[in-house]
């Protein structure tokens, strides 16, 4: 008797073992997942989208996985990650306005709890969650921060810029605007000079993968970049790569790059570019000591966005050491267009309020301007915080190896609010339609595996595409784009299917679509809370890269 209870006890000791077994094995064979975000970087600023600056790293995963021509975000840097991190409209998740409190659910400046954070959902999916960089949803109560929304590790800064040498508040208008470099909840405070906050996001995201591989579970990790977003700060080294090779100024670069964007398929041949942007000056009629000027901004630029691409690569070669690269999806985006605008502390555009060294070191407060937006949206209209197609459409790679067919270039017309579902069905979680006694907003937008696997063109949507952005406006319905700008309300039309660069307004030709897509959008206005922009009186300060460096 005494025997046949061991034998039964060594046979459910075996069961269970197997059983724990098998369930660990089905977790780590679920797919690992990064999302790689970029900060005020343009369209057209990857060499795999027709630039001059080297990425060889995106480039490697441009030809071998997905380029989407069309993949919009929320034109400027909160609001699109207030969409980003919940799969919800920015003023649904509380991101209405910025990371600013304006009194009103839809504007509070950081995610409410009805919208849940990747980290949240992928956490309680049986994920490890890291995040390495620019948070930028919550900073002023520490229930906002990434640890307490889901992240298991979190390295970077809470809000929206940073010097890239030193953490000393950044000189911006009449209010110095604070800096604080967090590790998991506690304060960093590196000796100046001692770093360059590129680099530490990319190691930092290194260590935390070597930690979790620890672990046996899969991972999402974000890894949110500041570069380039101002101040342009670079290292010497990287910098120097760069010397001369804008010598010929943003007229004939832009050329240059609208020619490989239809040569590698970005751009069809029968599309629209752009007009030439009037308030930008020819640079033949430069002098030559403007044309030194401008030329060291945009050097800068470059050797921001080059080792930002270097500190890609650092995570996937460690992908490869860990073994999990096979089994890893990437995505890569921009949280906006790149940045226009002049600087209007000193029309000549030579700094912001501190400028103690040339551009490109610690001591230099500067950003690339509209000059070189111009060139950086190429083919595209407009810049960051417009609903023009330059200042909310992004670059989109997408890389898994076997799954997304190599080299592939789809129309996509993909939306920020995409992701969160695209990663959950990948994923295999069922969103929470509660989650801490809280009754969770839904979804709101579609997933883009059928896009991603399946060789799909575009989302199968059924249904517009709204924005809204202290006042600015715009509804995306198949091939029709309707479009506003703040203060003017007037609305403008028209066919992207053809006329991507926005050059002919066809509102009067087709005053029905006008009138029906007009009516879509204050419908979603008024379910998502919109508030009319004239209501909120703004102080400009509140707004680093957005409005207080607008012309």
């Amino acid at each position: 008797m005494k025997k046949t209870i061991i034998t039964l006890n060594l046979l459910l000791s075996t069961v269970v073992l197997v059983s724990a077994q098998n369930k660990a094995t089905q977790e780590t064979s679920k797919p690992n997942i990064v999302l790689i975000m970029v900060d005020d970087m343009g369209y057209s600023d990857l060499g795999n989208y027709g630039s001059e600056i080297k990425t060889p790293n995106l480039d490697k995963l441009a030809s071998e996985g997905l380029r989407l021509r069309e993949f919009y975000n929320n034109s400027i840097c909160a609001p699109t990650r207030g969409s980003l991190l919940t799969g919800q409209y920015q003023h649904k998740a509380g991101m209405g306005f910025f990371d600013v409190n304006l009194g009103l659910p839809a504007y509070q400046g950081y995610l409410n709890k009805e919208s849940l954070t990747l980290g949240e959902v992928f956490r309680s999916g049986g994920y490890s969650t890291l995040l390495s960089g620019k948070w930028h949803v919550g900073s002023e109560d520490q229930a906002q921060w990434p640890n307490q929304r889901g992240f298991d590790k979190f390295y970077g800064i809470l809000k929206g810029a940073s010097n890239y040498f030193d953490t000393k508040p950044l000189p911006f208008g009449k209010t110095p605007y604070p800096v604080k470099l967090i590790r998991n909840n506690e304060e960093l405070h590196p000796k100046d000079d001692s770093y360059y906050f590129t680099d530490e996001i990319g190691n930092n995201a290194v260590t935390f993968l070597d930690e979790q591989n620890k672990e046996n579970k899969p991972f999402f990790l974000y890894l949110a970049f500041t570069a380039p977003h101002w101040p342009l700060q670079a290292k010497p080294v990287d910098i120097a790569k760069y010397r001369g090779k804008f010598d010929e100024g943003w007229d004939i670069l832009r050329e240059k790059r609208i020619a490989k964007l239809k040569a590698n398929g970005i751009l069809p041949s029968d599309q629209t570019v752009s007009p030439r942007d009037p308030e930008v000056p020819e640079w033949s009629k430069l002098t030559y000591d403007e044309k030194q000027f401008w030329k060291a901004k945009m050097e800068v630029y470059a050797a921001m966005v080059d080792n930002m691409d270097q500190n890609v690569g650092k995570v996937l070669e460690k992908l490869k050491a860990l073994k999990k690269d096979k089994n890893t999806l990437i995505i890569f985006i921009s949280d906006n267009g790149a940045q226009g605008g002049f600087n209007t502390y000193n029309p000549l555009g030579r700094g912001l309020v501190r400028n103690d060294g040339p551009v490109g070191t610690s001591g230099s407060f500067d950003y690339q301007e509209q000059n070189w937006a111009y060139l950086s949206n190429t083919p595209l209209q407009q810049y960051k915080n417009n609903m023009h197609e330059g200042g909310f459409s992004s670059p989109f790679i997408a890389w898994f190896p076997s799954k997304i067919k190599a080299g592939r270039i789809d129309k996509g017309t993909g939306h920020i609010i995409d992701l969160a579902p695209t990663f959950y069905e990948l994923a295999g979680i069922e969103y929470p339609q509660e989650y801490n006694g809280v009754k969770s907003n839904p979804l709101a937008g579609k997933s883009l595996l059928p896009v991603l696997f399946d060789n799909v063109s575009e989302v199968n949507r059924g249904a517009p595409l709204f924005w809204e952005r202290a006042g600015n406006r715009a509804v995306r319905d198949g091939k029709w784009k309707l479009v506003s700008t703040y203060p003017s309300y007037e609305w403008e039309l028209y066919n992207i299917e053809t006329d991507r660069g926005e050059t002919t307004n066809v509102a009067q030709q087709n005053l029905g679509i006008v009138n029906k897509l007009s009516a879509s959008y204050f419908d979603w206005a008024d379910k998502t809370g919109v508030v009319e922009y004239s209501k909120f009186k703004l102080k400009t300060e509140v707004m680093p890269g957005g409005a207080a460096l607008k012309k």
